[in-house]
């Protein structure tokens, strides 16, 4: 066989249909470094064809979106790379405060995914049908034309709207932690901002730092003491803030595809409406500057940088360079904005490190011996902070498909939800309320309170066991904490009691497939593990679950969700501020969303 039909010149004489075939045993690292190889293996690995089933196999969006998609970037090989940095971020994500809230979804919106907070409600029958789901948006991560990312974290402050824009931290693989943090960047004279991102290599010096000269260890925002992290989080996003347009009543994500109408019409709106976005974060970036400062007269962090910006203004200090030394300068040097802005933080936040030396003399220790770093230290690694979100990997442990979470972290902690298989055929997310039948409650009568189970299987003691894990519960005080199981059932123990009822609401005839035997939450909110007592799990048609407490045959009747459908037809309410929205960390038993429960609240829509 002749060289010319060797090696690359057979992969070079496949047609892009048949190459784009072989592709899917290629991963985008494979194609990657194929395109290094030669000038036509990389025009062959670069096709359109080639990304696009790459895309397709990531799995993020299905295959019709994807050519909608296609139309936001400048190549399917971009729109790789945005599915593949953004894909971990997928799924049901919880924290334990308040207990009747702090459910974020991660979803696809249009070349972004977008995070929305299940709001605690009351509906009708199985509490979905009688109206649409209220949600609230958290974050948004939206692609630019060559698949980097742009983060925008949603707030409301004094009845008006903002972003507040921020860096997407590069996101593991297997994360289940994603935090929101302040974010240390370092900035040249000429306006390019390098972020301080922790090197393997040099012994922890970023790679930023070396630039720089400064060979200072970079200090993590989660070793910041509680205190510290907030106040930085509440005066970072005082000063990011971008108001949001009188025209932000437009969609986050499109309508579902059976209105084709509506749904071209979002999608126009979407497009639109990215634009903007991609504009907003480019002007700002989410650097702190003057520009991007509020100007409220009133509001005291504004009053302390205009003094410092007249000073600036007055001597032209733009640009320079920061002594080693926190808090000197060399005389023939000019301090930056970053200095300034530094020592402005140390009189609004108090002197660094202040909250960890009281608690260091309260315990007879010196600083250097607590567990918290200084505020000044972690400063000192970049001459501008922004806002940032981080999606990591932590070792936690769980109690029945419940992570059990620190308190004083902004995190949100990711839920493994299961898909379903043989033997497991009940796992995932299940809705409803309680009550049998499932009628429509009266015009004078309140809802049912709405509950999402995470159900799940474990083996204990040798037995097969399906629980159901409450994540949600739309009632005005919590009745059952956050992460119980409302019912734990044997799945290898068949239950020998009658289903009550012979049909539904609506006079058909019931058909029970299976009945286990097992035990329902019992006790109220006493325990953080409550009792239980005993009852049975029926499996009906139609993928309906009703569990029956055997003494006081109370039910609860469950269907299977598709958060995406019904967040596509739900009613979006407004948010809360800013870093509250993200994780509300108050321990609260009462409904914190209360006051936008009445869809009067609710935002305007475009359908």
């Amino acid at each position: 066989m002749s060289a010319d039909h060797c090696g690359s010149s057979l992969l070079r004489a496949l047609p892009d249909d048949v190459f784009a075939i072989i592709s899917h045993s290629l991963s985008p690292r494979d194609l990657c470094n194929l395109s290094l190889c030669c000038r036509s293996l990389y025009d062959l690995a670069s096709s359109d064809k080639v990304w696009l089933s790459q895309c397709e196999m990531v799995g993020v969006i299905a295959g019709q979106d994807l050519v909608e998609w296609r139309n936001g970037v400048s190549s399917y090989n971009a729109l790789c790379r945005f599915l593949v940095s953004v894909r971990p971020l997928i799924g049901i994500w919880v924290h334990q405060n308040p207990e009747l809230g702090n459910v974020v979804y991660v979803m696809p919106g249009f070349v972004s995914v977008v995070g929305c907070r299940i709001i605690p409600q009351e509906l009708g029958p199985l509490g979905l049908e009688d109206g649409p789901i209220l949600w609230a948006p958290v974050f948004e991560i939206v692609s630019d034309s060559d698949g980097s990312t742009a983060f925008f974290l949603h707030g409301r402050e004094k009845d008006t709207n903002y972003f507040y824009p921020g860096l997407l931290k590069p996101v593991d693989r297997a994360c289940n932690v994603l935090s929101l943090e302040v974010e240390p960047q370092q900035q040249c004279c000429g306006g390019k901002l390098l972020h301080s991102k922790i090197s393997r290599s040099d012994n922890g010096i970023s790679k930023s730092q070396r630039l720089i000269g400064t060979h200072q260890p970079v200090v993590p925002f989660s070793r910041l003491a509680f205190g510290d992290r907030r106040k930085l989080l509440e005066v970072v996003t005082n000063l990011v803030r971008l108001k949001v347009p009188d025209t932000e009543n437009e969609p986050l994500f499109p309508c579902l595809r059976d209105d084709e109408v509506n749904f071209q019409k979002d999608m126009v709106l979407l497009s639109e409406r990215r634009s903007m976005l991609m504009r907003m974060y480019k002007l700002g970036e989410g650097r702190i500057d003057w520009e991007s400062a509020p100007r409220l007269p009133s509001d005291p962090i504004w009053m302390e940088l205009n003094k410092i910006k007249k000073t600036l203004d007055a001597s032209g200090a733009w640009c320079g360079s920061v002594n080693g030394k926190e808090g000197h300068s060399q005389s023939t040097k000019r301090r930056t904005v970053a200095g300034y802005f530094k020592d402005s933080l140390k009189q609004i936040l108090g002197r660094s490190g202040s909250i960890n030396d009281r608690a260091s003399s309260r315990n007879g220790t010196s600083s250097s011996e607590t567990k918290y770093a200084h505020l000044h230290e972690f400063l000192r690694s970049g001459d501008t902070i922004g806002l940032s979100l981080h999606a990591c990997t932590m070792k936690l442990s769980t109690y029945r498909a419940w992570p059990n979470m620190p308190d004083n972290r902004f995190a949100l902690y990711k839920l493994p939800v299961r898909i379903p298989k043989a033997g497991e055929e009940y796992s995932g997310l299940w809705g409803g309320t309680f009550g049998w039948p499932p009628e429509r409650p009266a015009e004078d009568k309140p809802g049912k309170a709405l509950f999402f189970l995470l159900l799940s299987y474990e083996e204990s003691e040798g037995q097969r066991l399906l629980i159901a894990t409450k994540i949600l519960e739309g009632t005005h005080y919590v009745l059952h904490p956050n992460g119980s199981a409302m019912f734990i059932v044997k799945v290898d123990e068949p239950s020998s009691d009658p289903f009550p009822w012979d049909t539904d609401g609506d006079s058909i005839p019931m058909e029970v497939k299976h009945s286990y035997n097992g035990e329902g939450i019992a006790n109220g909110y006493g325990f953080r593990y409550p009792g239980a007592k005993p009852g049975s799990l029926f499996v009906i048609q139609n993928e309906v679950l009703a569990f029956i407490w055997k003494e006081s045959r109370a039910v609860l009747t469950l269907q299977r969700l598709d958060l995406q459908e019904l967040l596509k037809k739900g009613e979006r309410v407004p948010t809360l501020p800013p870093v509250a929205n993200f994780s509300y960390l108050t321990k609260s038993y009462s409904n914190v969303f209360a006051s936008f429960s009445n869809t009067s609240y609710c935002l305007s829509s475009p359908r």
